[in-house]
């Protein structure tokens, strides 16, 4: 099987953190990702053959108030784990104005995922491969919200 390839803008935050380990822990492991200039991403793209994300007006990117995980969650059918759509919602507040779900637990991630950009780690890739820790414990938090019967959260 040919893994994928996906490419996105470069300085990742939020969203661009979460769909890198969606990706990698739910559709294909062997994905390969381009963190690139946004003025660069549909060109090497094209080149690349690679999946745009998180960027204007492609299949895996904000549609009105949802985010490019939930479209990633969606196109793949992983809206049935209800820890996925509820780490979706965290991802989507800390991504946007939270107006969709107004999510509490999204002001945290958003902090977090502001913090790792001043780490000093040196490129997309090394963001995303020591804030995918963030993901797990997230994921893993979302799994005993859906099994305590809190498909919302602990805050709701």
């Amino acid at each position: 099987m040919r893994f994928m390839k996906w490419i996105t803008r470069e300085r990742v935050k939020v969203d661009r953190v979460a769909c890198p380990w969606l990706i990698k822990k739910f559709i294909d492991p062997q994905a390969e990702f381009f963190f690139v200039p946004a003025d660069q991403v549909m060109a090497v793209a094209r080149r690349e053959q690679a999946i745009p994300y998180d960027v204007p007006d492609v299949e895996f990117g904000h549609h009105g108030k949802e985010c490019s995980f939930e479209a990633i969650s969606k196109k793949h059918k992983l809206t049935t784990n209800p820890a996925l759509v509820l780490l979706g919602k965290i991802v989507n507040g800390a991504d946007t104005d939270n107006t969709l779900w107004n999510q509490p637990e999204c002001a945290g991630l958003n902090a977090i995922a502001e913090g790792f950009r001043h780490l000093g780690l040196k490129d997309d890739h090394q963001i995303n491969a020591a804030e995918w820790i963030v993901y797990d414990a997230l994921y893993a938090y979302c799994q005993e919200m859906v099994k305590k019967g809190k498909p919302n959260g602990a805050f709701r």
